[in-house]
């Protein structure tokens, strides 16, 4: 996971929001209506407007620094109500974000797509907003995606309470073969989970998080523990927080209520994601077990854009049909490194079958960016 936050960017009922697009408008630094741009670089976060009324709120992000940006908009207690993730140097991005209740926000720039980020206070005013659409498509497939995430999350908590049992019984090779098992419906519901403040980085913070002063906790600790250092003296209590962590998460996730925008905006970040964490090795450091988490986040994403696919083939066919066959693409490719009932090592992969993975993801990710636009503009 990046230190960041995610996208699907799900919040409780009092919330909604959602997700990306591209281009940008020049009329938004001035007066109060139009997209709300954002200078991004790697020292600043100039937002034109620090100011909306609620509602549906529209960002466009350039990132005019030398380093790989990401955008938030958080609630109290840094509960992430909208992200955009993996702004390369150069690159503009926009997303929309369906605030329904005015208050005090913050925004945030992350510059390296690291730490707290470049952050400033930002107003909703008026008052509370109706969600946006009450299309009877896009009501059926929030309602498809919350029984999906019900789903997930019970599983993830049966499959994290053996984990936790294993671990404190000593069993290591048991344990090892259940880890990615069980972080596997984390990484399908990643961006739901990752809307909770810091019980993300607690649960699924990688050693890095020490640097912003935060205990090495979670699936990641564990992880160093059962495959490089051997299980530790505090290994038992690590792996009971996490459990007591998982459990609360997933009560806080099954009271979430989702938004059409929220479905299409969280399907993109499950691929920046891919992108930015799996690809790359970056993940499971330690077990090398990141095909996993790929193929779980591109579980997650593609459950996300089925619940949508009746809005979307009313609206864009000709969206859907490139999306499925570039869907198709990724789907070969992934189930070409299975290898049992799991995955390859990353370690086994060679650079041309990691470029060719990343290509494919790429072309999904084109179509899926265009979703939130379709969503958004019946």
């Amino acid at each position: 996971m990046t230190r960041r936050a995610l996208a699907l960017t799900l919040v409780p009922a009092t919330f909604a929001l959602a997700a990306c697009g591209g281009g940008s408008d020049a009329t938004s630094s001035a007066g109060t209506k139009g997209p709300i741009t954002v200078t991004a670089s790697d020292t600043a976060c100039d937002v034109a407007r620090t100011e909306a009324p609620a509602g549906q709120i529209e960002f466009t992000v350039s990132n005019k620094g030398s380093k790989v940006n990401e955008f938030y908009v958080y609630a109290a207690g840094d509960r992430i109500m909208g992200e955009v993730e993996n702004i390369a140097p150069g690159l503009t991005r926009t997303f929309h974000v369906e605030v329904a209740e005015p208050g005090t926000y913050e925004t945030a720039c992350k510059p390296g797509m690291v730490g707290k980020g470049i952050r400033s206070d930002f107003t909703v005013t008026g008052a509370s907003a109706a969600p946006q659409s009450d299309d009877a498509k896009v009501t059926a497939a929030t309602t498809s995606y919350a029984r999906y995430v019900a789903s997930q999350a019970d599983a993830l908590l049966a499959r994290t309470t053996e984990f936790v049992g294993l671990v404190k019984a000593g069993k290591v090779e048991q344990a090892k073969a259940l880890y990615p098992v069980a972080r596997s419906y984390w990484e399908r519901i990643e961006p739901v989970a990752e809307s909770f403040g810091d019980l993300d980085p607690k649960i699924d913070g990688r050693e890095d998080v020490v640097e912003d002063g935060m205990a090495f906790t979670g699936y990641h600790r564990l992880e160093q523990d059962l495959w490089v250092k051997g299980l530790q003296g505090d290994s038992a209590a690590i792996a009971d927080q996490l459990l007591a962590d998982v459990t609360t998460i997933v009560a806080e996730a099954k009271k979430v209520e989702f938004n059409g925008l929220q479905l299409a905006n969280g399907s993109k970040a499950l691929l920046d994601e891919m992108a930015t964490g799996k690809i790359t090795g970056e993940e499971e450091r330690y077990s090398h077990t990141d095909l996993w988490d790929f193929a779980a986040n591109w579980d997650g994403s593609k459950g996300a854009i089925a619940a949508l696919r009746p809005v979307l083939e009313e609206r864009d066919a000709a969206l859907v049909a490139s999306y499925d066959k570039r869907a198709a693409a990724l789907d070969a490719l992934v189930a070409k490194h299975q290898k049992g009932d799991g995955y390859q090592l990353y370690t086994e992969l060679t650079p041309i079958e990691v470029r060719a993975l990343s290509d494919a993801l790429d072309a999904v990710a084109e179509d899926v960016a265009k979703v939130a636009g379709v969503v958004a503009n019946p």
